[in-house]
């Protein structure tokens, strides 16, 4: 079951966006104010509102510690603020002064990343208020933002439906079209669907948008095979746009704001729909987890925020379906493994695979070394017109390693090629 314990209404306009630490909740509105409220019974601080923005805040966050809150706003700033006393720690300008949509902390604090109307992304040093990078997107608006767990790459999503994904130097890695009519939210589950102690890591990354659907991915990152973004599945329930989404900090479950004025909770392991709560009067624009508590927020343009709380059935609910189901990697059979290999376009390596009996298990142990010397792939990269050559006056040894090649198939590496033409873009204007 899930009970409404309390709502709030102290703003005066739609909520935008609210947050959790481990004992505040953070709200914010077209009010152009911040509210923060005790844990414990959800009373006001004494120092809230916070009062500086000029137009519409339309996000707010905390650092993983809780101890600052940042806020972004139409007035083209993203705000630092004290949350024990209130006070304003950093005023940071969009450098285009376009308004400021979306605003998220990386998991270790050092880096804040800033979103705007005009499509330019900013990451901000947390400690010294300066700006360290600065990227944009092709087209559009940034309306979402989203850290991987592990910090070592974000996640933005735009008003024109792209995916963008871009790694702690702001090099972009990967975009592709995700939602047809525009991204409006996307979240990282906290929790690795699998983690290979060998480099080899998968994140399950939900996004929603103006098409109605709230989509699954699957994010993996290899420094052997590099990067990819794997639709997994849509979730349905939601009869129009959907503007809100986050997962649980367990990842258990996943919850839904939409412009149906419902709020829709997932078990993220079966995909079933746990509970649709139905509250709200007008578009459901926000929601969030607490980290440490069963506790949900939702935010609306009726001016509320709706406190929920969870009980420990719900909960296990959804934790038991997980010991039910398999491994998303670690139970993959050689044929599994097989498939996945044809859809990184490295079919010419099924065989020695299948030859070497790599099933999911094994594949999570994958190393650079364990690939060379166990399956006797090279792993270097060479200039495809030379390394026919090398192969055409019937060479048949690694031009690196002098090793005995066991097949003369040359795999792609699209990752290299990637970052060269990111160079080529940069280097070529």
């Amino acid at each position: 079951m899930v009970k409404l314990i309390h709502t709030l209404a102290d703003h005066g306009d739609d909520v935008n966006c609210c947050a959790f630490s481990f004992s505040l909740l953070a709200t914010c509105s077209l009010d152009k104010t911040i509210r923060l409220y005790s844990l414990r019974d959800f009373t006001e601080l004494p120092h809230s509102p916070l009062k500086f923005h000029t137009y519409a805040v339309h996000c707010c966050c905390f650092s993983p510690s809780g101890h600052i809150l940042a806020s972004c706003s139409t007035d083209g700033t993203t705000v630092l603020w004290n949350t024990e006393n209130g006070q304003m720690l950093a005023v940071m300008e969009q450098p285009s002064g376009s308004p400021v949509r979306v605003c998220q902390f990386s998991p270790d604090s050092t880096c804040l990343a800033s979103g705007a109307a005009d499509g330019t992304v900013v990451l901000w040093n947390a400690q010294s208020y300066k700006l360290y990078r600065c990227g944009s997107v092709k087209d559009g608006s940034l309306a979402a933002c989203a850290f991987s767990p592990n910090g070592s790459f974000f996640v933005t999503g735009s008003s024109c439906g792209d995916l963008t994904v871009w790694d702690d130097k702001m090099r972009c890695l990967h975009s592709e079209k995700a939602h047809d009519l525009g991204i409006t939210c996307c979240d990282f589950s906290s929790q690795p669907v699998s983690d290979g102690e060998q480099g080899l890591q998968f994140f399950r990354l939900a996004s929603c948008g103006q098409d109605c659907q709230v989509k699954i991915w699957i994010v993996s990152f290899t420094h052997i095979l590099g990067f990819e973004l794997k639709y997994k599945s849509t979730l349905s329930g939601h009869c129009a746009p959907v503007l809100a989404c986050a997962f649980s900090h367990d990842g258990q479950m996943l919850v839904s704001g939409s412009v149906d004025k419902s709020v829709i909770v997932y078990d993220t392991n079966t995909e079933n729909i746990l509970h649709t709560l139905t509250q709200h009067t007008r578009y459901v624009t926000t929601c969030a987890f607490a980290p440490n508590t069963l506790l949900l927020a939702t935010g609306s343009m009726d001016k509320t925020v709706n406190i929920w709380q969870f009980d420990l059935e719900t909960l296990c609910q959804a934790r038991s379906t997980e010991h039910q189901l398999k491994q998303f990697t670690e139970d993959w059979s050689e044929e599994d493994v097989s498939t996945w290999l044809c859809a990184q376009d490295l079919k010419d390596l099924v065989g020695i695979f299948k030859m070497n009996n790599i099933d999911g298990k094994e594949l999570l142990n994958l190393t650079k070394e364990s690939l060379a010397d166990d399956l006797k792939i090279d792993g270097y990269s060479y200039e495809k017109e030379a390394m026919e050559n090398w192969i055409s006056k019937k060479k048949r040894t690694s031009p690196m390693t002098n090793l005995v090649l066991p097949s003369a198939v040359l795999t792609p590496n699209r990752t290299l090629k990637m970052a060269i033409n990111r160079w080529l873009e940069t280097h070529q204007k």
